[in-house]
């Protein structure tokens, strides 16, 4: 294989022992870098870790390395136990936060642990899991980081090296191979300077149609256009109705293929696949995470089949997906970032931007901006697309779950760990106080609630030490004898409530009577222990028990077949399958816990009765 220079650069440190981050384009050939590892590994018999931030992303990691590796890959996440014993395991980056943490003995066998998209270390939400893993790193494990392009990776890779005490090689390529042309639609016309949008007055609604037929007259079809809302992502697929991108013979190929994929997922008499027809046969497709992951799969290879041409999506096909497109569209150039609407991250925009061009097909990549003056401000938009991309900066909140393992490990001398973390090494004396503050009084909490007594961890805290995220609210249902008086069905509830995130106008409706009991109970302990949280100035509290899918668990736990259970709520029934899978993985980490007999049957016979046909992420990787 001929390599580029930086992809040359990496492999060579690589081979002489070396950690190495590199720092690319999104498109540039990084996962090239990882395979050399992958191959090098599996020639020496040598293990290798490759942890990925999302599971759709391990998943078609997984499917991709076996069918180059074959029995080389195993997968593992919360949803997916697949050949575990193989010299190349794909998990989450939280599983092996997980595993650094309770069982660092089983990691003695790898010798290399690919962080892909370790920029997301940068997350508000999860960033602290990236940060947890690099810190507790086992010694003897080298490190290959792949990120987008971030300005600070200098930086990090010096905070990687002050801790582990080793030579950590940047590798930075600011060039794409396929460069990009940049597109404005404002007002209805198509420019591609953006100077020429200044002092306009006239406000003509941009058309979706016109945008794309105007991709199709510059040959800058399969195009992927990206939006920040899944209804957003179908009505626009709709609107294209009218419009015909594939020739008779086309049409005809492509819906042999959707049918085919659609009977081999078990999708032939899905409402939502036979929906899409109409659209497939026209070379238009949509992708978000309210589908059926079986059918996010059949649309995925649609588009790498090159015969859908235009399909409109949210970001996440973005992320690591290795799905290259002619051109990209942004719906918008903003977007809510957890608490309110900003124009985008220059970082999330490259992300995402550089899907177009398709390397070794085409010369150069389009990408184009659809500009809305009533909304961003021209100073705004070049900001977004011409700036310099963020800094990665830390997200460091040591979950309770984490001050648990840490403190059975060095008692009150945990406090240590604090310095050696990505937040120190950045931010000023004030706010490393205000993080050591924090630290402290999670772990006052925690000694008033119970989980530490006489300087070791109590059962309460040996059970809330194993079910990240979820750690006080779950303990004190442990604590209070809750879970050995729940039978299978209230079991299953309650973990999908613990798990389940309610969308914006979700309401809970047709609770059953023990639902509603569980819901009291759950609900009360937790504003108990947020007024806790409250007076220790602890933030964010930790997330509420939500009942809306439980009468939809208790239809599937009798049996009721899939699409009668989705009557049942108003979630997207991609979501739903995401959510029960959520549940099997927070009754596997109780599993793990230190629980009775009893109640451990009671889980895996729960586990059993959830995860059964779409449920099951293990079959449809099988299948796929």
């Amino acid at each position: 294989m001929i390599y580029d220079r930086f992809q040359n650069e990496a492999i060579e440190h690589i081979k002489a022992g070396h950690s190495v981050i590199v720092s690319a384009p999104t498109g540039a050939g990084k996962t090239a870098i990882a395979e050399h590892v992958l191959e090098s590994c599996i020639e020496a018999k040598e293990g290798v870790i490759y942890t990925a931030p999302i599971k759709a992303l391990s998943n078609q990691k997984f499917r991709d390395f076996a069918g180059r590796y074959g029995d080389n890959i195993g997968i593992l996440t919360g949803d997916v136990s697949l050949n575990v014993d193989a010299p190349v395991l794909i998990m989450t980056t939280e599983i092996f936060r997980n595993k650094v943490l309770d069982a660092p003995d089983s990691l003695k066998k790898y010798s290399w642990i690919i962080f892909d998209e370790v920029h997301y270390i940068d997350n508000p939400e999860r960033g602290t899991v990236w940060e947890e893993s690099l810190i507790f790193l086992p010694p003897h494990m080298n490190i290959l980081c792949l990120s987008a392009t971030i300005p600070n990776i200098k930086q990090f890779a010096a905070w990687i090296e002050s801790i582990h005490k080793k030579p950590v090689k940047v590798v930075i390529e600011d060039t794409r191979p396929v460069p990009l042309h940049f597109f404005f639609q404002c007002h209805d016309r198509i420019v591609d300077n953006l100077n020429s949008l200044k002092g306009a007055r006239s406000y003509k609604q941009n058309r979706t149609h016109s945008l794309i037929k105007y991709c199709e007259s510059k040959d800058g079809l399969p195009v992927i256009y990206f939006v920040f809302g899944r209804k957003r992502a179908e009505y626009l697929a709709s609107e294209l109705y009218g419009c015909h991108f594939l020739d008779k013979t086309e049409s005809a190929e492509i819906l042999a293929l959707y049918e085919n994929l659609c009977r081999r997922f078990d999708l032939a008499h899905e409402k939502s696949a036979l929906d899409m027809i109409p659209l497939i046969e026209r070379g238009v497709g949509f992708h978000h995470a309210g589908m059926l992951p079986t059918l996010k799969e059949v649309i995925e290879r649609l588009f790498t089949s090159r015969l859908l041409k235009v399909i409109f999506t949210t970001e996440t096909f973005a992320l690591g997906i290795n799905m290259p497109s002619r051109s990209v569209i942004f719906d918008e150039l903003m977007k809510f970032y957890g608490s309110y609407t900003r124009a985008l991250k220059t970082r999330d925009f490259y992300q995402m931007a550089g899907r177009a061009g398709r390397r070794g097909i085409d010369t150069e990549g389009f990408v184009y901006s659809r500009i809305n003056l009533r909304r961003i401000r021209l100073e705004e938009v070049r900001r977004v697309i011409y700036g310099q991309p963020e800094n990665v900066n830390s997200q460091f909140n040591a979950s309770y779950a984490t001050m648990l393992n840490l403190y059975e490990r060095y008692k009150d001398e945990l406090f240590n760990i604090y310095p050696l973390s990505l937040h120190y090494f950045q931010t000023k004396a004030r706010e490393q106080r205000q993080a050591l503050r924090v630290m402290e009084e999670k772990l006052k909490l925690l000694k008033e609630l119970g989980h530490i007594s006489e300087g070791k961890l109590t059962p309460k805290g040996q059970f809330a030490k194993a079910v990240y995220g979820y750690e006080l609210l779950l303990a004190e249902l442990y604590d209070d004898g809750v879970f050995e008086n729940l039978d299978e069905m209230g079991l299953a509830i309650l973990a999908v409530a613990t798990v389940f995130e309610p969308r914006k106008g979700q309401v809970v409706v047709g609770l059953s009577k023990n639902s509603q009991y569980m819901k009291s109970v759950s609900t009360g302990i937790h504003e108990s222990i947020v007024r806790k949280e409250a007076k220790h100035g602890i933030r964010p509290y930790c997330k509420a028990p939500h009942f809306n899918l439980a009468k939809a668990m208790e239809g599937w736990m009798h049996g009721m077949k899939f699409e009668r259970i989705l009557d049942l709520t108003d979630t997207d029934e991609g979501e739903v399958i995401r959510y029960f899978r959520m549940a099997i993985q927070i009754l596997r980490e109780i599993n793990d816990a230190p629980i009775s007999p009893i109640l451990a049957g009671r889980i895996r016979t729960a586990i059993r009765m959830i995860n059964r046909d779409i449920i099951d992420a293990e079959k449809q990787l099988r299948e796929g």
